[in-house]
C-alpha cells in the first residue's frame, strides 16, 4: 500500500517509468522494422532454439512449461519472418544428443511435436501464405505417432513453394554428412559414380537440405556461442549471430536486431 504521506507525483513515478519505457521500446521496434524492410533480409534463416530449460528454471516453472513457451515463441517467429520477408526458416528443435535426456522430458517433447505438427497441417496462416513444411533428421528415432504427424504436415503442404519452414527433429549434422558419404560410397560401388566425380556439390545433393540454399544467417539464443552439430556442412559461409536471451523469452525486437546485424555486415565468402 502507498504511504499516504508520499506525494502523488512520487507515487506515480514507477508507473510513468514503465509507460515511458514501453513507448521507447515501441518506437525503437518501429524504427528498426523500417530499417530492416529497407534492405535485403536473409533468404534462409536458421535458428538454434536454446534455453527452454534454463528459462523454466529461472521462472520457477516445470521443464515442460519451458518447452511449451518455446513452442509459442516458434509460432511468433514464423509471423516475424513473414513480416520482413524471410523466405526459408529452419529451426533446430531436437538434436540426436537430446535423446540422452530423461524419458519423462522426452515423452513430453514428443507429445509437443505431435500436437504442433498436426496443428500446423491445418493452420490457416500456413495455407494462406503457401508455406511448405518439412522435417529433417533421422525419423526412425522418433515415435510412430510423431512420424505420422510429420507425414500429415508434409502431405498437407507438399504443393506449396512460396515459403519454406523446416523443422530439424532428431537431427545431427555429423550423422547427416556420414549418411551422405555412405550414399556416395554405394554409388561408387554400383558403378554409377567414380571417386573423382565426388565434389562438394555431390555431397550437398545427398543432404537433407539438398533442395535448399545454405543458410545466410544462423541465430542462436541463450548466450552459448557454438552451433552444436547443426547444419555443419551448410554453415560454411553462414553469418552467425548469438543472443543472451533464452529462447522462450525472445521478442520481436530481439529478432529484428539479429536481422539488422546481418544486414550491416559485408559477406566475403572466403575472399
Amino acid at each position: 500500500m502507498d504511504d499516504p504521506d508520499t506525494p502523488k507525483r512520487e507515487r506515480a513515478t514507477p508507473y510513468l517509468s514503465h509507460a515511458v519505457g514501453d513507448a521507447l521500446r515501441d518506437l525503437t521496434e518501429k524504427r528498426l522494422l523500417e530499417l530492416v524492410r529497407s534492405e535485403p533480409v536473409p533468404n534462409h534463416l536458421a535458428i538454434i532454439m536454446d534455453g527452454n530449460r534454463r528459462f523454466a528454471a529461472a521462472q520457477g516453472l516445470d521443464v515442460s512449461k519451458g518447452h511449451a513457451k518455446g513452442r509459442d515463441t516458434a509460432e511468433l517467429l514464423l509471423d516475424w519472418c513473414l513480416e520482413v520477408g524471410v523466405n526459408i526458416l529452419t529451426i533446430y528443435a531436437l538434436s540426436t544428443e537430446n535423446f540422452s535426456r530423461s524419458s519423462e522430458e522426452l515423452e513430453g517433447l514428443m507429445d509437443l511435436y505431435d500436437r504442433a505438427l498436426r496443428d500446423i497441417a491445418v493452420d490457416e496462416r500456413v495455407h494462406r501464405h503457401q508455406i511448405r513444411v518439412r522435417v529433417i533428421g533421422n525419423r526412425s528415432l522418433l515415435p510412430a505417432r510423431v512420424q505420422e504427424a510429420i507425414e500429415i504436415a508434409e502431405k498437407a503442404t507438399a504443393g506449396y513453394s512460396r515459403y519454406r519452414f523446416n523443422v530439424a527433429l532428431a537431427y545431427g549434422g555429423r550423422d547427416e554428412i556420414v549418411e551422405a558419404i555412405r550414399a556416395l560410397a554405394r554409388e561408387v560401388r554400383d558403378g554409377r559414380l567414380t571417386p573423382e566425380q565426388i565434389d562438394s556439390e555431390a555431397v550437398s545433393r545427398h543432404l537433407y537440405t539438398a533442395d535448399l540454399p545454405d543458410p545466410d544467417l544462423i541465430f542462436r539464443t541463450s548466450g552459448e556461442e557454438r552451433i552444436s552439430n547443426f547444419l555443419l556442412w551448410q554453415a560454411a559461409y553462414s553469418e552467425l549471430y548469438f543472443s543472451d536471451v533464452m529462447w522462450p523469452g525472445l521478442t520481436r525486437l530481439d529478432f529484428l536486431r539479429a536481422i539488422r546485424s546481418f544486414q550491416v555486415r559485408r559477406r566475403r565468402f572466403g575472399e
